[in-house]
């Protein structure tokens, strides 16, 4: 049989669909992050140390997408040698910096003043790419970046608030890490499964944390409390297990296969709707509810990531028609 080549308008089809599919897995990715603030919260106040939040969450996180990982390992020969380096630097970025910053701002700053700075990752991602291509981002993304900005000074509600300079170093921190949690996963090469990236950087992340808890760099309790969600007590493996599955592993693993679908920068906006879930969560869950300058914060943010996403469809649609897709045989 011959081969025939796809024509232009159904490689665009597929192209289309993958972004399509990869913006619905990034929202859901950012649902399920957003969990983790509101059933943390309870466990460090009940007297869980952050140390051993953090191996819970990230370790069995880890062993939940495992499989995938052995797989790898099975199927290629010296995969460590090849991909080694991006995964440990995934783990030590995306995964460990990102958390361990910011919860440690948190622990010397207001809340949203941290929030803030960690989620100003997709602005360093737009200045990050104006220097690399020395091309100057377009007025739709210059923009949404300033919306989306003004929306989040809104929603987290900053009025008031005094800076430390540690927290503000910790939380910017956080936020660098963000940014290259992005760039890996939108770089990540196409014979290394995302899953197995985001199991071994939640694996790699886990031993660090028990090798600072060990050493007594980080302090390290886990007292088997209750804890009160939702008005509701509830033994501790109940939110560790939630966290650890629904906020982290799912996370992860949707926030990883989207990226490379939708290319960082969008991903970095769309994951910024973390805030608003959060925000939901903690409404349902902690009683907090959110005032009126939070809702238009919130729409702001929304306007700032459809202005970004517009630009990426015009760039998508600008490109010549040209038969990308693998070709596919015919009678």
């Amino acid at each position: 049989m011959a081969a025939r080549p796809t024509t232009g308008s159904s490689a665009g089809l597929v192209v289309g669909r993958a972004h399509t599919s990869g913006l619905i897995l990034a929202v859901v990715s950012a649902l399920a992050f957003s969990s983790s603030g509101p059933l943390v919260k309870p466990l460090l106040e009940a007297g869980w140390s952050l140390g051993a939040a953090l191996t819970a969450r990230m370790g069995i996180a880890g062993l939940i997408l495992a499989p995938a990982l052995v797989r790898a390992l099975r199927r290629e020969r010296g995969f460590l040698r090849r991909h080694g380096p991006l995964i440990a630097g995934f783990g030590l970025t995306g995964v460990l910096g990102c958390q361990l910053f910011y919860f440690s701002a948190m622990q010397r700053m207001p809340v949203a003043i941290a929030l803030l700075i960690q989620y100003l990752a997709p602005v360093l991602l737009v200045g990050f790419m104006w220097l690399r291509t020395r091309r100057r981002p377009s007025a739709l993304v210059l923009g949404g970046s300033l919306i989306a900005v003004a929306g989040l000074v809104l929603v987290v509600d900053v009025a008031g608030a005094r800076f430390d300079l540690w927290g503000t170093l910790l939380a910017l921190g956080a936020a660098v890490c963000a940014a290259v949690y992005f760039v890996i996963s939108a770089r990540a090469v196409d014979d290394l499964s995302p899953i197995a990236l985001a199991a071994g950087g939640l694996l790699f992340g886990a031993a660090i944390i028990v090798l600072l808890g060990v050493t007594g760099i980080l302090p390290f309790h886990a007292p088997a409390v209750s804890v009160v969600v939702g008005g509701f007590s509830l033994p501790w493996i109940v939110p560790v297990l939630w966290v650890a599955f629904a906020s982290t592993a799912v996370g992860y693993a949707l926030g990883v296969i989207a990226v490379p679908r939708i290319g960082s920068r969008l991903a970095s906006f769309i994951g910024l709707a973390e805030v608003l879930f959060a925000l939901a969560f903690a409404w349902l869950l902690l009683g907090e509810t959110p005032g009126p300058v939070q809702f238009a914060g919130g729409a702001l943010i929304l306007l700032g990531v459809v202005a970004v996403r517009w630009d990426a469809g015009i760039a998508r649609r600008s490109l010549p028609a040209v038969a990308t897709a693998p070709a596919v045989p015919a009678p």
